[in-house]
């Protein structure tokens, strides 16, 4: 099949993983993970809404959106699949079966044979040679085994020309690295770091020292600028000289981007028009929602939790600091990898505030997809190097007075003790899926986001969470016995424990604090939680890395508003 279409349902329906920053699992079993995903929707939309598996794809493909073609490439996936799917499903095979017989979904010699629900009652071997005699007689099958074009069958023909056409046509992705700061929201935009206030003039971006006190245009786009006609002082001047004003930088992974696939997406009896709204905007963030992340969340919660972020903490604490925020994280990041995009990180040492900056690689240290992780995860000697350079890195870039803050990594062993015997929102229309077959699965395609935490081999679990205490020893004893020039430098533990004994308190559940899709992220209410706690103990311990409370944000207020939205 050709490599194109299996990205074009990708695209669409590959949605259980975040995608890596650097290419490192297998590309096969992203195949079969959205092969099975897309199939096990259409068949459970079949039975939610009584009616046929023809009816049950149109139906799926009326719900996405026209951007992006994902309405016209999930046409193309019924015209070219469509037949053989209907067929299979109506021999009573499941979503394994079919994706086995298409071949989205392999099994090499010598290896395990890797299926999401349970075996068929008849033999494996049995029901595939069932499945593979309805398939043989496909005429679309045999085209793709032959490697030809799939743009050159004849039914097919009108829908390429149309996304051919439509990429052709689409906006480019940005550079994912650029430093430059947006007028637009996704592909690394505003959602990302600081809304620019004037994208002609290269020098106004947020977090600057105001040129002249702003008294004739906003240089730091902190919507503060002009002169108080009472007296013809500049307002920036009044209200904020003196205030400490500083920026919030997060260097993450995934979890600080705030990874998040909405249940809605796969769940049968919840899927609508409505629930597919956000879906270029998620795409375009490559799976992340930065605008509501812990850290440099500027929106509030979806979730209907109280709590804000760590930027908007800052900006409630001196208004001085709007729009001063950036999110430089990427799925898959690590320690090994960081240096490959911190250069996006954008501060000037002569002309910017100081800065905040939380160093918060929490997971993918220790986390692979191998079926033996452990040679993999990074050595505490590795790990001690590669920080220093970061470090080093960041000392040359950040303005004096400014604060780093390592995070400790996360002990990811609850998410198999509170997750593993709930299903999934794949199982729980039939009961039939459960996290811990979820996680056999993605580890028997090599594309689990953590193998050595999600899985049921006790061992395993103990080894990969020793390993992460190491390495949080390590930036430990990093914090207490390094010292920089130009900033501060803190050390905090991923107090998991205390944050679920909060949610408890609230009357929740641990397993409510991890996106119930991918069952391995902390959600929006974990990351807010986390953000509370952050903001808790920095006031507690170290007050000076958060300044002053500026007693002028009700005049900034009155006088500027919103001070121009995000």
């Amino acid at each position: 099949m050709k490599a194109s279409w299996k990205f074009s349902l990708t695209l669409l329906f590959l949605l259980p993983l975040p995608a890596p920053a650097f290419p490192t699992h297998n590309s096969r079993g992203h195949n079969c993970v959205g092969c099975v995903l897309v199939v096990s929707i259409i068949e459970q939309l079949a039975q939610v809404h009584n009616s046929t598996v023809q009816a049950a794809m149109e139906r799926l493909c009326s719900y996405l959106p026209e951007k992006l073609f994902l309405k016209t490439s999930c046409y193309l996936v019924v015209h070219t699949f469509g037949l053989d799917i209907i067929k299979l499903l109506s021999a009573n095979v499941n979503a394994d079966v079919v994706c086995h017989s298409l071949e989205f979904c392999q099994q090499d010699t010598g290896q395990p044979l890797c299926h999401l629900y349970p075996s068929p009652k008849a033999t494996w071997k049995f029901t595939m040679e069932k499945a593979r005699q309805i398939v043989e007689k496909s005429q679309t099958v045999k085209y793709l085994r032959s490697g030809s074009d799939i743009c050159s069958l004849p039914f097919l023909a009108k829908i390429c020309q149309k996304i051919k056409f439509t990429l052709k046509n689409a906006v480019p992705f940005k550079d994912v690295d650029s430093d430059k700061h947006s007028v637009f929201p996704t592909l690394r935009g505003y959602h990302w770091r600081g809304r620019d206030c004037n994208d002609r003039n290269e020098e106004a971006y947020p977090g600057r020292r105001p040129d002249s006190w702003d008294a004739h245009q906003d240089s730091n786009c902190n919507g503060i600028w002009g002169i108080d006609p009472k007296d013809g002082i500049p307002y920036e001047k009044k209200f904020c000289e003196g205030s400490q004003p500083k920026g919030i930088i997060l260097l993450g992974d995934s979890a600080g981007a705030h990874f998040s696939i909405s249940p809605e997406w796969i769940t049968a009896s919840q899927m609508s028009l409505n629930a597919f709204v956000n879906l270029p905007t998620a795409l375009t963030n490559e799976l992340n929602w930065p605008q509501l992340s812990g850290t440099t969340g500027f929106l509030d919660s979806t979730s209907g939790i109280k709590e804000k972020s760590i930027y908007l903490r800052l900006w409630k604490r001196n208004h001085c600091n709007h729009r001063d925020y950036q999110n430089i994280s990427k799925n898959g990041a690590s320690s090994q990898n960081l240096e490959k995009f911190i250069k996006s990180l954008s501060r000037n040492q002569l002309l910017d505030y100081p800065a905040i900056v939380i160093y918060a690689m929490i997971g993918n240290d220790v986390c692979n997809g191998r079926n033996d992780p452990v040679p993999d995860m990074t050595t505490p000697e590795k790990f001690y190097s590669k920080v220093m350079q970061t470090l080093k890195y960041l000392n040359s870039q950040l303005p004096n007075g400014s604060h780093v803050i390592l995070y400790g990594l996360a002990d990811g062993a609850f998410l198999w003790d509170n997750l593993h015997n709930r299903y999934h929102p794949l199982g729980q229309l039939n009961k039939d899926v459960t996290y811990a077959q979820f996680y056999s699965f993605l580890s028997c395609l090599q594309v689990s986001p953590c193998h050595g935490w999600m899985s049921s081999n006790k061992t395993l679990r103990m080894l990969t969470s020793e390993r992460a205490e190491q390495l949080s020893n390590t930036l430990r004893k990093i914090a207490t016995s390094e010292k920089f020039t130009n900033f501060n430098l803190f050390y905090m533990d991923f107090a998991f424990q205390e944050i679920t004994e909060e949610w408890q308190k609230r009357g929740g559940q641990p397993w409510q604090l991890v996106e119930p899709v991918d069952g391995f992220h902390p959600n929006e209410v974990g990351l807010l939680l986390f953000a509370d706690s952050f903001w808790k103990k920095v006031n507690r311990q170290w007050p000076q890395i958060l300044g002053k409370e500026n007693p002028f944000n009700p005049q900034i207020e009155q006088v500027f508003g919103d001070q121009g939205g995000h």
